[in-house]
């Protein structure tokens, strides 16, 4: 292994839970992650050596993201047939299924740069300095989108929308 791969190898659970988060499904999460390394490795000449390299990466793979919603948006939505859900280490309950559901609802509906925020600040940790470099924006609009995507589960949690049960045959 050489010295590139041996310091972005660490950060690869983090950039997988971030694409996964981003686009909702784990195949084109991990195509993402893909994207986003070769990349990096591409142009690793590019890199500030003493800039974050945490926040480097995270860069390149919100423009990634960035640049693929577009497309997304310019051909349409795409459906993944026959991916099956990753087993977690213990089953959960029909409750923990349900806010799990609900969250992951809840974080769509959120724009894509509410989202961002929050999965770089929320779920990966980094700074809001981190997070503003891996976006490309000032710490002040970060600090704004995160309050406003907090705003937005703390508003879903006050009034759940009404459960729908479905009947099954």
């Amino acid at each position: 292994m050489d010295e590139r791969s041996a310091l972005i190898e660490p950060h690869i659970p983090s950039l997988r839970r971030y694409a996964r988060g981003l686009l909702r499904d784990a195949s084109s999460g991990d195509d993402l992650l893909q994207d986003c390394l070769e990349r990096a490795l591409r142009n690793w000449s590019a890199r500030r050596p003493e800039g974050d390299l945490r926040a480097w990466l995270f860069a390149i793979m919100h423009n990634l993201f960035v640049s693929g919603a577009r497309l997304r948006g310019r051909r349409g939505p795409t459906a993944s047939l026959g991916d099956l859900p990753e087993e977690p280490p213990i089953r959960p309950t029909q409750e923990d299924r349900m806010l799990h559901d609900s969250v992951l609802d809840q974080l769509q509906k959120l724009s894509p740069e509410h989202r961002a925020v929050l999965l770089l600040i929320g779920v990966e940790e980094l700074s809001y300095r981190q997070a503003a470099e891996a976006l490309g924006v000032p710490v002040g609009t970060v600090m704004s989108r995160l309050s406003r995507a907090r705003e937005h589960f703390r508003q879903a949690l006050r009034d759940p929308p009404p459960l729908r049960l479905r009947t099954v045959k």
